[in-house]
């Protein structure tokens, strides 16, 4: 990791401080979009799991992603979009962020 990358995942972090266990992905599918929790998990027993007609939402073995130093980078590297949780585990939240899309 050069100077630079790092400099930006410190500057990231210290902006953006959230909870460290687990952070969001951004996802689309068709013409709908979102972000929802990132999850390490097995796809051939979520396979399994899924044509015994389950599915990603109460399939149990799968545990959130941490926000590393690796995932930030390709965040800023643009390979992945992320989200971040601002409420911190004691309750507490270090900043707020709002989105205006709409003119109304």
């Amino acid at each position: 990791m050069d100077i630079t990358l790092s400099n930006q995942i410190q500057v990231f972090k210290n902006v953006f401080k959230s909870r460290e266990d687990v952070f969001a992905i951004r996802w689309e599918k068709g013409n709908k979009s979102g972000y929802m929790p990132a999850y390490h998990y097995d796809p051939y027993r979520y396979r399994a799991h899924k044509l015994k007609g389950g599915t990603f939402q109460n399939y149990n073995d799968k545990t959130n992603l941490k926000l590393t130093d690796h995932e930030i980078s390709k965040h800023i590297s643009g390979e992945q979009l992320i989200g971040v949780y601002p409420l911190l585990l004691d309750n507490t939240s270090y900043f707020l962020a709002a989105d205006f899309d709409k003119a109304e």
